[in-house]
């Protein structure tokens, strides 16, 4: 297959004659942008741009979120409209809405997170210029929330540690099984956030019988408060023993898109799942492997469980399964329910910097 381009796409809604509300199905060969392009042609089209008046003044607020609107339009490369409707989400087509943050509190008003929603965080400088754009799935936003404010986010509990190492999926998800391989191998220069790709996919039995080496290993703790560093640590571990010759991590699901594998850690039994379940069959925001588009249930989860003792993480149980059979294993639950505004403080380091 050769490998697209984010103009190829920009290119295709340019020739095509959609607009933004055009309906397009998640991962459309043609016309769905997947996620890492739609940042690229956003932080191509807006980085720099200055969201002042003629005066030097800061637009208001109104006025500001109309003139990115119009700027993520040609980024696309679709027509700007002579009015923007209120939908939900503002770009129907690529399932898109944006937020212009000067602060690092994002506010949702109104509506929950969608799980299969793109949500693109711009951020704006003290003088109005446009820094950085990142794009995440309300999925991802929801993992970040710690104020409680989500109103739907789903959670799991293991309820006993039996056996120190558990492979609950003996075999991936029929129509997974025949994109991958016992052979399936890939160069050193894959990045295991790259897309899965037939020939390339590690059987679920494989990537259990690899990463349960790591079970009794440990690494240095930074700290309770310090929960994406630690995951971050335990990332470096699973591209290693998994054969990547580097780490790469775009925070974006599943962790390890090149193996569709979602990696957690956890120091307590409930684990977040956040505003999806892994049993949904929604596809995920990823291209077609073959003839078939991956669904949240064909992820395969690797669930580390762990204790420290406030100077070092030691790894002490393993679990691997398909979305299908995740509660097959482990009881699910919903989280709490409450009211209002959704607020996510984003991490300092968010935008990457």
């Amino acid at each position: 297959m050769t490998e697209k381009t984010a103009h190829n796409y920009k290119n295709a809604i340019i020739s095509s004659g959609k607009n933004i509300y055009t309906p397009i199905e998640i991962g459309d060969a043609d016309y769905w942008i997947p996620t890492q392009y739609l940042e690229e042609l956003l932080n191509e089209g807006l980085q720099g741009k200055c969201l002042q008046d003629s005066r030097g003044m800061a637009l208001p607020n109104r006025t500001r979120s109309k003139l990115v609107k119009t700027e993520v339009c040609k980024a696309l490369g679709y027509p700007v409209p002579q009015s923007f409707k209120k939908t939900q989400p503002r770009f129907f087509g690529q399932q898109l809405d944006t937020y212009a943050q000067k602060s690092m509190n994002l506010q949702i008003w109104n509506e929950e997170l969608s799980p299969i929603r793109r949500y693109a965080i711009i951020q704006i400088a003290e003088n109005d210029i446009v820094l950085k754009v990142k794009v995440v799935t309300g999925q991802d936003l929801a993992l970040l929330d710690t104020t409680g404010t989500i109103t739907k986010k789903y959670q799991a509990r293991l309820e006993r540690l039996a056996e120190t190492l558990e492979l609950i999926s003996a075999l991936d998800t029929a129509p997974m099984l025949p994109y991958v391989s016992t052979d399936a191998s890939f160069s050193t220069s894959t990045s295991p956030i790259d897309e899965p790709e037939k020939g390339a996919l590690l059987p679920i039995d494989k990537i259990f019988q690899r990463l349960s080496a790591l079970v009794g290993r440990s690494f240095p703790d930074p700290g309770m408060d310090q929960e994406r560093n630690r995951g971050a640590a335990l990332h470096r571990l699973v591209c290693e023993c998994l054969g990547y010759s580097r780490y790469e991590d775009n925070g974006q699901f599943p962790d390890i898109l090149h193996q569709m594998l979602e990696v957690k850690l956890q120091t307590s039994p409930t684990i977040d799942l956040g505003l999806i379940l892994p049993s949904s069959e929604e596809h995920l925001d990823i291209r077609q492997i073959g003839e078939h588009h991956p669904r949240h249930c064909d992820t395969r989860y690797a669930i580390f469980f762990a204790k420290t003792n406030g100077h070092e993480v030691i790894l002490t149980h393993l679990f691997v399964t398909v979305g299908a059979d995740f509660f097959m294993r482990f009881r699910r639950f919903e989280g709490k329910v409450s009211n209002g505004k959704i607020q996510i403080p984003l991490p300092r380091d968010f935008f990457g910097f």
